[in-house]
């Protein structure tokens, strides 16, 4: 199983900080967008497989992971498993509609722009229960469509790779449960969202804590005074606030961005890493 493999193996390749200027993996989606600027296949892959070793709850299962840039464009593609088949084949289109999710629905930081605005940061955590019949946004989940041709497209045996087919196309799709997070750098006093990530092949709940933890291995968790709906130090974290609806039906969430409990052993949102100033 997973946690049976050495963490220690991918620290050393990650450097965290907004200075780090990520290499490129030598793939052909440079140009008018910015997945040059983002980490690469390797360190997410790296940064996937450290974090999945790391996360005690959940199945204890293999992951797929997906990077876009803000422009939504599919930078990079991992899995944490010996091969394609050792984690979920639904779950490579899912992360990539994860990383679509979170990065089309959150804001940068206009701080000192004159502006004034302190973003908004929303993890597809964040939007299970808005999207619920009766719900703020209700309907999200049918409002971009993903792109099969890209979903889908072979050869297979590249899935997972430098060479996965996604890479360079714009994935679209919009997913509702963890996994997704928005990826925030620091330019003076903004934190300006470079794209996102998103990772799938568990419970959505260890989803979260997955991406959550890849995210801040990759040094792209800047969020400090950015809005969210959780709190200041987390604040698009995942949110267990959902109490059973007496009439039946979908329970109901205290604030309206409630996530539901996976499993017994979900663990404290709040034992994941503070984001960075």
């Amino acid at each position: 199983m997973k946690r049976s493999a050495t963490i220690a193996v991918a620290l050393g390749c990650l450097v965290v900080g907004s200075a780090t200027v990520w290499a490129d993996d030598g793939d052909d989606h440079k140009g008018s967008n910015s997945c040059s600027s983002l980490p690469s296949q390797a360190q997410l892959k790296t940064a996937l497989t450290t974090a999945v070793a790391a996360e005690s709850t959940g199945l204890d299962l293999n992951m797929w992971g997906t990077i876009v840039d803000r422009d939504g464009i599919v930078c990079a593609v991992a899995f944490s498993g010996v091969d394609r088949g050792a984690q979920w084949p639904g779950s490579r289109v899912i992360s990539a509609q994860k990383a679509n999710t979170a990065n089309s629905f959150s804001l940068d930081s206009s701080a000192g722009s004159g502006l004034g605005t302190p973003g908004l940061a929303l993890s597809t955590a964040n939007l299970y229960s808005a999207v619920q019949p009766g719900g703020s946004l209700f309907g999200l989940q049918e409002s971009n469509p993903v792109d099969t041709g890209v979903a889908y497209k072979g050869p297979s045996k590249n899935y997972g790779t430098g060479n996965d087919p996604m890479v360079g196309q714009k994935i679209g799709g919009v997913n509702v449960f963890g996994g997704g997070l928005a990826l925030y750098d620091k330019v003076g006093n903004k934190r300006v969202i470079v794209g996102a990530v998103g990772v799938s092949g568990d419970t959505s709940c260890a989803d979260h804590r997955i991406g959550w933890r890849v995210r801040n291995l990759l040094g792209l968790d800047h969020l400090a005074g950015v809005n969210g709906v959780a709190t200041a130090a987390r604040p698009d974290n995942i949110i267990f606030d959902i109490a059973p609806n007496v009439n039946g039906g979908t329970g109901i969430s205290a604030g309206g961005f409630g996530h539901p409990h996976c499993t017994a052993a979900d663990g404290d949102p709040n034992t994941l890493p503070a984001v960075q100033p």
